[in-house]
């Protein structure tokens, strides 16, 4: 069952045009991942998705529904959750604090405070420490916690990996099992096409604002990774 459909997404800022009619799909359960090279459009896609900006009300169907236009609180009010790029975190509020943020649709659901801290234990340790205070990987698992903490149906990750060393890219999608098994689909945006590949269950490449590859992730080769993502 399709999750999120989106048909023909374009998305402008003023006079230029960003994505040129996206189709896009994500099932119940099913992790996909958008991969493109910087400029390709893929947190064009992921603003669009959530509100900020603008799209066809049909162009974008979530859970039967169509979203497109509607104002940003209202989907997150029915399950549809961002974790942006450079996370974003409040540097006047606790690791606590930022991640009740979250809470404010009061969507029932899995997710709370203590299923946080199970999920990433240094968050519970570091409740009280401002959220600008940590790590940069400590405070990517505050920005996934906040979303969590609106209880899903499907999460949107905006460049997970960007910025941070290795070993904690491989801490921070570790966590994503545990999160799929709660019933949370996820759609993840990344540079770092070894990574997508590990992690999505279908794949989609942007360029230039348009889809240049789709396919399932272990059915794709890298030629094929290589002329869609560069173009050559």
């Amino acid at each position: 069952m399709n999750l999120l459909q989106a048909t023909g997404v374009t998305a402008f800022y003023g006079d230029f045009q960003a994505l040129y009619g996206i189709d896009l799909e994500v099932q119940e359960g099913e992790t996909v991942a958008v991969i493109g090279s910087n400029g390709a459009g893929k947190s064009s896609f992921l603003r669009t998705l959530t509100g900020l900006q603008k799209a066809a009300r049909e162009s974008i169907v979530f859970a039967g529904q169509p979203i497109g236009g509607m104002d940003a609180h209202a989907i997150v009010g029915l399950g549809l959750a961002l974790v942006p790029e450079g996370r974003r975190l409040f540097p006047s509020l606790s690791v606590e604090e930022n991640l009740l943020v979250g809470a404010y649709s009061r969507r029932p659901g899995h997710w709370n405070l203590q299923r946080l801290y199970n999920l990433f234990p240094i968050l519970g340790e570091r409740r009280n420490s401002p959220g600008t205070a940590l790590s940069g990987g400590q405070q990517q698992m505050v920005a996934i916690g906040r979303a969590l903490m609106s209880n899903p149906r499907l999460l949107l990750c905006d460049e997970l990996s960007l910025g941070l060393a290795p070993v904690v890219i491989k801490d921070i999608y570790a966590a994503l099992p545990g999160i799929k098994a709660t019933g949370t689909s996820v759609l993840v945006v990344e540079q770092d096409v070894g990574q997508a590949m590990k992690v999505a269950d279908r794949v989609y490449c942007f360029q230039e604002g348009r889809v240049s590859l789709s396919g399932r992730s272990v059915e794709l080769s890298r030629a094929q990774i290589s002329l869609a993502y560069f173009g050559i």
